[in-house]
């Protein structure tokens, strides 16, 4: 196959459910690949040191110019964002969002995590089984820990849940269609509307929230950052951390079913249980696609890529490149080098990924502790996205 039927194959059904094996031809085809035929993509990129070197790159660039007023609301809420804004403005909103997220406010969530995995396990025990896992866990924990994070009434978060899709499957590889932009931008609009009104709340009755530090931030001027882009940002943090850490759960449970002694030392150990979240995010990571544009002519991984054109960064693949990483296919915690790439790189790496690992590294061992017999009670669903990747059902039995 060339790149460019590899990458017509990953926009189907069977290649977004299935991507590893197009991986694997790709990388036979080398680090990274120009795409003549494809009308979206001068280049697909999936070796490890050329997408690392691409992440780092600032003449790669990711994002635009602040939104033009008449642009639709999906448009407007992510250009508002510092994840979809070149610099200066994306340095700009990120200093403001690390003043108020800081490793100690994630740090003072982890007994939250663990009260809420708790919590959750009961009321799982409480239901028997059969039991959809990502719909009554992997779902139901990262919405808690956003709420407490954000501030949201646990009641509204179901009314976030489809609005949330509706924003993936528009971002997702191949996902402008008319019905899924309509559908983003009822989403961005009324999501929008509701952070407008949380801020004001905020702002005359602040709480310990992420949401009230960053109003205190910015009020207190030490945070440049309009109302505007904190509501774009609100909105992509919580689509980011909130999908990743759902897929991070989900992805975590069929290879560690298929390895019984591997379950009992994640319930016991807090190290192999750290190790496993990393060797999840490798093996079958969350996010698995990026887009970057060639600022001028750049050469990368033995091609030149023209100026303008757009480049199509695999996640996926590099964190399963041979000349990475020994037999790529195998899960295998005790590998030793698993610095995976699916958070990213360079100035845009992932803002939440100290989150969403904390989720899993406190919620698998009280999982395995809690149901050391848990086991699948069917095949697993796919979810029909690429960008990122997990289940949309899990059919388990708790066991005894």
């Amino acid at each position: 196959m060339t790149a460019d039927e590899i990458l017509a194959e990953l926009q189907t059904d069977a290649g977004r459910r299935a991507p590893y094996p197009l991986y694997a031809r790709l990388h036979a085809l080398g680090p990274v690949n120009l795409t003549p035929e494809s009308p979206a993509y001068a280049a697909v990129a999936g070796g490890y040191a050329a997408v690392d070197q691409i992440l780092r790159d600032p003449r790669f660039v990711k994002g635009g110019p602040p939104p033009a007023r008449d642009a639709d609301p999906i448009t407007k809420a992510l250009s508002n964002s510092m994840m979809f804004r070149t610099e200066p403005d994306h340095g700009r909103m990120r200093r403001a969002f690390h003043a108020a997220f800081t490793p100690r406010r994630v740090a003072a969530l982890e007994p939250e995590i663990a009260k809420l995995t708790d919590q959750l396990l009961d009321r799982l025990a409480g239901l028997g089984s059969p039991v959809d896992f990502i719909a009554e866990f992997g779902y139901l924990l990262p919405a808690g820990v956003m709420s407490v994070l954000l501030g949201i009434p646990a009641p509204d978060l179901d009314w976030f849940r489809t609005r949330v899709q509706r924003v993936e499957d528009y971002l997702d590889f191949g996902g402008r269609t008319p019905e899924k932009v309509a559908a983003a931008n009822n989403a961005a609009t009324e999501m929008s509307e509701y952070y407008a009104s949380l801020i004001a709340a905020r702002r005359t009755k602040p709480g310990d929230d992420l949401i009230s530090g960053l109003v205190q931030v910015i009020d207190a001027g030490e945070g440049d950052l309009t109302d505007d882009e904190l509501i774009g940002n609100l909105l992509v943090l919580f689509n980011a951390s909130f999908v990743t850490t759902i897929n991070l759960l989900g992805n975590a449970i069929p290879p560690l079913l298929e390895r019984p002694s591997l379950v009992k030392a994640v319930a016991s150990d807090p190290a192999v249980a750290e190790a496993c979240v990393e060797e999840v995010l490798r093996w079958d990571g969350t996010a698995q696609l990026v887009v970057r544009t060639a600022s001028e002519d750049l050469s990368v991984g033995g091609v030149t890529v023209p100026e303008g054109g757009l480049v199509l960064v695999i996640l996926g693949a590099a964190n399963r490149d041979p000349a990475r990483f020994p037999d790529p296919e195998v899960f295998d915690v005790d590998r030793a080098d698993k610095r995976h790439i699916t958070f990213g790189a360079g100035a845009y790496f992932c803002i939440g990924a100290v989150l969403a690992r904390a989720e899993g590294r406190l919620a698998l061992p009280r999982l395995f502790q809690r149901f050391p017999d848990l086991a699948l009670a069917g095949p697993p669903v796919q979810s029909a996205g690429l960008a990122l990747r997990g289940y949309a059902t899990m059919p388990i039995v708790l066991g005894n």
